[in-house]
């Protein structure tokens, strides 16, 4: 454990990111908020700040309990940070609601044949007038 840590390196540290490239391209896209604001790459971590990082479908917002900048195992990693209950709650909200909406979409049992593509086709022109 170190005293100061760059923001991507503990991102990397944390397995937010796969690569540190990675962690620098999102924090300079503006998809990682540091303290609720878009902050440099060289930012340095502080223990309790808030982070706000993407990943996937969710949003991960975590409080900093300890740095790293080594990459460690995921059970290590988890020690660095504590996901705020809201963010928790709002993830799970969100992995139901689209489960939900998978559950509800009803896909095809089989690809449409030569008739059903032409009727397909004529359907997506009349649209198109």
């Amino acid at each position: 454990m170190s005293d100061s840590v760059r923001l991507d390196k503990w991102l990397w540290a944390a397995r937010f990111f796969k690569t540190r490239a990675l962690a620098k391209k999102a924090i300079e896209g503006g998809k990682v908020h540091y303290d609720g604001a878009r902050v440099k790459t060289s930012k340095n971590v502080e223990l309790g700040a808030l982070i706000r990082v993407p990943q996937g479908w969710d949003i991960f917002e975590v409080e900093v309990i300890a740095l790293s900048d080594q990459r460690r195992g995921a059970p290590e990693a988890r020690k660095l940070y504590a996901e705020t209950e809201e963010s928790a709650q709002r993830r799970a909200k969100e992995a139901e609601v689209r489960r939900l909406t998978n559950e509800a979409m009803q896909h095809p049992l089989k690809r449409p044949d030569k008739k059903q593509r032409r009727d397909i086709h004529r359907f997506q022109r009349q649209q198109g007038e």
